[in-house]
């Protein structure tokens, strides 16, 4: 093994459910990766011993340093870190590392402290572990890296990046709620319906029928298109899906001076749903750019590595 490919850093994304490990050498190159069911709901009472599990797959890598992000710096998580500010720039970032109280007397280990955004009339906002994804953009895209941002998933962010700095943060329930409404309630049975279906037709329907409605209207027109409209239950997980994404698309343009026409938005996220933003961006008139979510969270934990970087 070459002293680059020696590793030197470890950068973890431990969310609610899942946990996702990556070992880079020197470089910045990516030697290795893991990814497991050992989410912070999974671990609690047990994050050192959770840790030390996954650092025995990476015996060469022992006293590398560990850098974790998400919801293992929160209330819920291993070791409650405090939120930065958002006018900070994100690349001070490496410089606000809060240590592990209870690491062992060797170890180098480390949680982000996430983003705590405040805007206008009271409004307040907040990110765990998506910081790192944006600051992995930003390193991957230089000055370009500025617009918006939207991070799909459990909970969706759309963030405003102005240089270097998250000037609006907007979260949204999306994954979550949809999640939800799949599984228990009048929908369910409807969403469950697994038959062959055209997925992006079906998607563009509830994009298409959110319009003006209020969202919650919108929702319970899901079930009374098929109950009362004679409307196939196949395909109402993708027309629900429209109906949510499509509301965050209509929030975000509200005010259009924001996000002009020819703005690109750009997604880090699996393809399924940058797909879907990209069906429902050109329905409104916009367009998006898809950001590979494992290249960016590589750029991340690259320059979050700097920080142990000697001159």
């Amino acid at each position: 093994m070459t002293a680059a490919m020696t590793p030197a850093f470890i950068g973890i994304d431990w969310g609610t459910t899942n946990r996702r490990a990556m070992l880079l050498d020197a470089n910045g190159a990516l030697l290795d990766t893991r990814r497991d069911d050992q989410g912070s709901l999974a671990c609690r009472g047990r994050f050192r011993p959770a840790l030390e599990g996954l650092l025995q797959a990476w015996p060469a890598a022992a006293h590398v340093p560990v850098v974790m992000s998400g919801m293992v710096g929160s209330a819920l998580g291993w070791q409650e870190v405090p939120y930065l500010d958002a006018e900070v720039p994100l690349d001070r970032l490496p410089q606000h590392l809060v240590p592990v109280a209870d690491a062992p007397a060797a170890a180098r280990w480390f949680i982000t402290p996430g983003l705590r955004w405040l805007g206008a009339h009271g409004r307040a906002d907040v990110m765990r572990g998506e910081e790192t994804q944006i600051l992995g953009a930003r390193h991957l895209l230089g000055p370009l890296a500025d617009g918006w941002l939207v991070l799909p998933g459990t909970h969706s962010k759309w963030v405003r990046l102005q240089g270097g700095v998250v000037s609006v943060l907007r979260t949204y329930l999306t994954g979550e709620l949809f999640a939800q409404l799949a599984e228990r309630g009048t929908l369910a049975p409807l969403m469950s319906d697994d038959s062959p279906v055209d997925m992006a037709a079906s998607f563009m329907a509830g994009v298409q029928a959110l319009r003006g409605e209020e969202l919650s209207h919108a929702l319970f027109g899901a079930r009374a298109r098929v109950m009362g409209g004679g409307a196939p239950a196949a395909g109402t997980a993708h027309y629900v899906s429209g109906l949510l994404i499509a509301a965050e698309w209509r929030d975000a343009l509200r005010d259009a001076a924001e996000l002009p026409p020819a703005a690109v938005v750009r997604v880090i996220g699996e393809p399924a749903l940058a797909e879907r933003h990209a069906l429902c961006a050109a329905h409104f008139g916009r367009r998006t750019e898809s950001l590979d979510p494992q290249a960016v969270q590589q750029a991340a934990w690259r320059a979050l590595s700097s920080a142990f970087q000697t001159p």
